[in-house]
Order: structure tokens, then C-alpha cells, then sequence
């Protein structure tokens, strides 16, 4: 899976059992073609957790870091729909980073993916990076395995929290993001186990506990599917 453009909005959060199937009505029909109509963004994908059903992570990739602070993207983060307005309190525990893609090897969509947030140890960040670097940019043709990809959070300053950050309460944040994709899930298993496995990562030159997470693709859209939809649909009127 290479990353489309140069940004991305990574996000993780839980919805409750009872709020599921209309979730991903709305995430999959309404806000994933309103994200996707936004000048700059590129292709958004969702994922499930396989550990806990409550449990998802959302990707946007944007061409652009300035995406994040365009007027096309605050004029919606400032008007979400009734739909919107009545789903995003269901979202919790929302981890929301918007990052600059500081590598992303790989290519196509694929099935598993693996997520590590974690933080280096100041002294030791460039170290880290450099082992990072080295091993997604092997990992990524591994049989079994399709794509790695470091993304770097760096969050603009835009002032005053948004409409939508004030519907879902205060955002959690993550620092380093790592993500792991294939289409064989025990592999992916085995290098978190192993290159990427926590003491892997501090040996490296990060900070304890990196937190990971295990997801099976649900839905992925890209610019090109919102407009094709919306000429399939001039042409059945």
C-alpha cells in the first residue's frame, strides 16, 4: 500500500456495539464521499480492529501537508452535516494526528495492517529514524507483506478547535506512526513480533510502550471513486 501525497490525518477511536451498523452506513455513504470532495485529499481507507470489535482506524492521505490547513477542509471540519453532528459523540477515545508522510514504501491495498504509535527519546530521534527507515523500506517487498510507511505528526496551528473537535470533546494525539500492510495477517504478526516488536523499537532508540494495533481493511475510497459515483448518478437520472 503506498501512501497517495506528501500528508495524512491517521485516527483511532472505539464505537459502542449498539452504534455499529449505523456507523458504518454513515462513515462508508455520507462522510467518507464528503472527505474524499475536498480539494487535496486523496484516498481514505477504514480498518477494524481483529482484537477488539469496538475498534477502528481511519486514514486519510492527502497530496499536500497544507491540505490540513485549507479552506476547503475547515469550511467542513465547521459544518458537519445533521448525520455527522449526530455520529461524532459516539466516537471515543478519538486519537486524531494530522502528519507529514516521512517515507512510505510499498504498493496496492491490501487486507492486514498494522499500526505502532510511539515517541523517541530526543537525544536518539535521528537514530531511530534511520533504523526505521531501513527496515520498513526492506520489509515492504517481503512475501507476504505489501507496504511500510513512517508518518511523522506535526500539527498546524489553526487557531480555535473546530466544530467537530468541539462536538467529540477533546483529541488524544499520537507522536511516531508506523504502519505495517500485507496481505498474509501472520506475517505481518511475525515482524511485529520481531523487527518492529517494542524491545526492537527501544533498542532502537524509542521511548517504552509503544502501543500497537491490529486491523483488517472495511472500506477504502478515492477521489476518482466519489466522481465516478457522481457521474453514475447524472446518468441513471
Amino acid at each position: 500500500m503506498s501512501l497517495l501525497g506528501k500528508a495524512a490525518v491517521a485516527m483511532w477511536w472505539r464505537v459502542r456495539a449498539e452504534q455499529r451498523s449505523e456507523f458504518g452506513d454513515w462513515h462508508s455513504h455520507e462522510h467518507f464521499p464528503e472527505r474524499m470532495s475536498i480539494p487535496g485529499f486523496r484516498r481514505g481507507s477504514r480498518w477494524s480492529s481483529t482484537k477488539d470489535a469496538e475498534s477502528f482506524f481511519v486514514l486519510y492521505e492527502l497530496e499536500q501537508y497544507e491540505v490540513l490547513t485549507s479552506k476547503g477542509y475547515h469550511d467542513r471540519l465547521n459544518a458537519p452535516t445533521p448525520w455527522s453532528t449526530k455520529m461524532m459523540p459516539h466516537h471515543l477515545g478519538m486519537v486524531r494526528s494530522q502528519c507529514r508522510i516521512a517515507a512510505s514504501f510499498g504498493g496496492g491495498i491490501a487486507g492486514a495492517l498494522a499500526t505502532i504509535r510511539l515517541s523517541p527519546h530526543t537525544e536518539r530521534a535521528a537514530e531511530l529514524r534511520a533504523y526505521l527507515l531501513d527496515t520498513l523500506g526492506a520489509l515492504a517487498s517481503k512475501p507476504g507483506l505489501t507496504g511500510g510507511h513512517l508518518l511523522l505528526t506535526d500539527t498546524p496551528s489553526t487557531g480555535s478547535p473546530t466544530t467537530e473537535q468541539q462536538i467529540r470533546g477533546k483529541d488524544g494525539v499520537a507522536d511516531w506512526i508506523i504502519l505495517l500492510s500485507g496481505y498474509d495477517s501472520d506475517v505481518v504478526e511475525n515482524v511485529i513480533a520481531g523487527q518492529l516488536s517494542p524491545s526492537s523499537l527501544q533498542t532502537a532508540g524509542a521511548r517504552d510502550d509503544p502501543m500497537l494495533g491490529r486491523y483488517r481493511l472495511a472500506f477504502t475510497m478515492t477521489r476518482q471513486d466519489v466522481a465516478a459515483q457522481a457521474k453514475s448518478v447524472t446518468a441513471c437520472r
